[in-house]
C-alpha cells in the first residue's frame, strides 16, 4: 500500500517523468560542437533539461536557493567535463548523473537536514504548474490539512538515509526509469530494484508513525 500512497504523491504533486529514446543525429552534432568549445551550442543541449536539473536539486537540497546554486555549478562543471562524454548514454541522463552526485556530495558536507518545501514550481510535461490538488479553492482548514500532509511526507523523505532518499526522488518523485537510475548512480539494474524497495520500506515504517495525518490503508 505504501507504494499506492506514493504513485498518488507523486500523480498530484511531482512527477516529471524521465528520458527516453536514443541520441538524434542533431544532438550528437551539438554534442560534437560543444566538445569543441562551442557555447552556443551547449546552451541548445542545456536548455530541455535546466528545469529538471534544477528539480532534482531541490527534492534532495530542499532549498530553493540552495538548488538554484548548484544547478548553476553543474552547468558549468558540465560545459567543463563535456569532453569527457563518451555518448553510450543521453545528453540528459549523463547530465543528470552529474547533477545526482553535486546533490550527494553537498548533502554530505551537511551537518543539519533540511526539509523539502513544496510551495516552488514544478516542471510536467515541459511546462510549470503549480502545486496544488486541485484548482479550486478549499478552505483555510483544508489547506492547512494538505499543507501539514504534503510536510509530513517530505519531512519523511528527508529522514530516509542518503542511498535510500537518493532513489526515492530519482524513482518515485523524478520518474526515472531503473535503467536510468542504475546509469546516474553507476549501480546494477537488479542493485537499483532491490533499493528502491527497501527504500520504500523504510519509508513506510516512519510514516507509521504519523498515522493521524495519513490514512492508516497506505501505510499498512
Amino acid at each position: 500500500m505504501i507504494f499506492l500512497f506514493l504513485q498518488w504523491l507523486v500523480l498530484y504533486h511531482f512527477r516529471a517523468g524521465g528520458e527516453a529514446g536514443s541520441m538524434s543525429s542533431s544532438e550528437k552534432e551539438l554534442i560534437k560542437r560543444a566538445k569543441k568549445g562551442d557555447v552556443e551550442a551547449f546552451e541548445q543541449l542545456i536548455e530541455g533539461c535546466q528545469k529538471k536539473v534544477f528539480n532534482i536539486a531541490l527534492r534532495m537540497l530542499g532549498n530553493y536557493d540552495d538548488a538554484s546554486e548548484l544547478a548553476q555549478e553543474v552547468f558549468l562543471k558540465a560545459y567543463k567535463s563535456i569532453k569527457n562524454f563518451k555518448g553510450d548514454s543521453l545528453f540528459n541522463t549523463w547530465i543528470y548523473k552529474v547533477t545526482t552526485n553535486a546533490c550527494l556530495d553537498e548533502i554530505r558536507k551537511r551537518k543539519n537536514k533540511k526539509v523539502v518545501y513544496l510551495d516552488e514550481d514544478i516542471e510536467l510535461g515541459g511546462n510549470e504548474i503549480k502545486r496544488q490538488i486541485k484548482d479550486d479553492s478549499p478552505g483555510p482548514e483544508l489547506k492547512a490539512e494538505d499543507n501539514e500532509l504534503k510536510r509530513a511526507v517530505m519531512d519523511s523523505i528527508n529522514m530516509l538515509p542518503e542511498e535510500y532518499r537518493t532513489v526515492i526522488v530519482l524513482r518515485d518523485i523524478q520518474g526515472f526509469t531503473y535503467e536510468e537510475i542504475a546509469n546516474i548512480i553507476k549501480c546494477p539494474e537488479g542493485t537499483v530494484k532491490s533499493r528502491i524497495n527497501r527504500a520504500r520500506q523504510a519509508l513506510k515504517k516512519i510514516l507509521q508513525q504519523k498515522k493521524e495525518l495519513i490514512n492508516e490503508e497506505y501505510v499498512k
